[in-house]
Parts: C-alpha cells; structure tokens; sequence
C-alpha cells in the first residue's frame, strides 16, 4: 500500500527524519474496505485511527426509524476513527461505513503511544489535527445553526468541491439534514438562478 501520502500528511506540519518515519510506517497497518463494508458499527469500541490512502467513507448515526445522521465524510489524505470511543475504550455510538473500495493505514491506542514516547513531535502533529477538527466542527454547528438548507449546501460545495462527484445526493442530503428530494430542488433552484 501507498505509505507516502500519510508521510506527506504528517510532514505538512512536523518534519520527521528518516528513523522516524520508519518507525511511524511500522505501527500503522494496511486495511482494504470493499464499498458498504463497515469500519466500525455502533456498539463497537473503535481500536485504531484510521488514515484514508484512497476511496471515501461516511461516518453516521441511525436514529430509531433508521434514519441516518451523517456527521462527516472523508476522502484520500483525511484521518477518520471514533476519537471518544478510541481514547476512552466506551462503546461507539456511530458506524463508519465505505462509500467507494478503500485503502486505510490504522494505528491501534498502544502503537500509538509508542509513537508518541519515540517521536515526541508527534503529539504535536495529533494536536493540531484535533484543533483543525474542533475549529471544523464548531464551523458546522454553527452553520447548522444560523444558515438555512440553502445556505448550508452552498457552504458544503464551496469547502468540498470533489464530494459533489463522489457522493451520492441522498447522502449528502442527509449530511445537511434535508430530504434527497428538497435537495434536488435547491441544485435546480441554483442552476437556474
């Protein structure tokens, strides 16, 4: 499997040297989805972070009826896992689930502590990745919040022009929290418009 992306990922904010990066590459392990395989299901602790190589999953909810919350997708070069779940050991309250064949690097809790304790820095790149997924989800809370339906698709193509081509519209719809059908009538709305 293709480790370069995840070296380029991690060096575009901690430089490792060359012991380092041997040693990161050999805590992380290889694990291909097929399409709608599931990462994780709801009920199961989340064990390892997952770097995305290549292919697209959703991470979501169901709620009593069935009906999916998506809370986010992620594509080649983004980090996906159940953060509380991993550190804390507790039961996952979301699936993770393949939307096209994907190729992960995971690193397990242990791994990665070692990690950490090897190559101090690291905890520096983890630190600012969770501080850049803490300033994007308050920016969706806080679009959920004060945009209409409109107002937050036209949020989500502007931040995410490839998600249009690779996600289907009823799983978009679902990200935004409105019917496949209104979403059909907003793209139509705006390209009229």
């Amino acid at each position: 499997m293709n480790t370069s992306l995840l070296i380029q990922n991690i060096e575009n904010h901690v430089r490792l040297d060359a012991a380092e990066a041997e040693l990161l590459l050999s805590l992380f392990q290889p694990k291909v989805l097929k399409r709608k395989a599931l990462l994780l299901r709801q009920g199961e602790v989340c064990r390892s972070e997952s770097f995305i190589v290549k292919g697209c999953v959703k991470v979501y909810s169901l709620d009593e009826n069935g009906f999916e919350h998506i809370l986010m997708f992620g594509i080649e070069g983004w980090w996906v896992g159940d953060l509380f779940s991993f550190l804390t050991g507790r039961e996952s309250r979301y699936h993770i689930e393949a939307l096209e064949d994907t190729e992960l690097l995971q690193v397990t809790k242990p791994d990665l502590d070692q990690l950490y304790e090897q190559v101090p820095k690291m905890e520096r790149f983890f630190r600012i990745l969770l501080q850049n997924a803490f300033i994007a989800h308050m920016e969706r809370i806080d679009q959920s919040l004060s945009l209409d339906a409109a107002g937050r698709y036209e949020q989500f193509i502007r931040k995410y022009p490839a998600f249009g081509q690779r996600i289907p519209q009823k799983q978009i719809a679902a990200y935004l929290g409105i019917t496949p059908v209104f979403l059909s009538m907003l793209r139509k709305k705006m390209t009229k418009g």
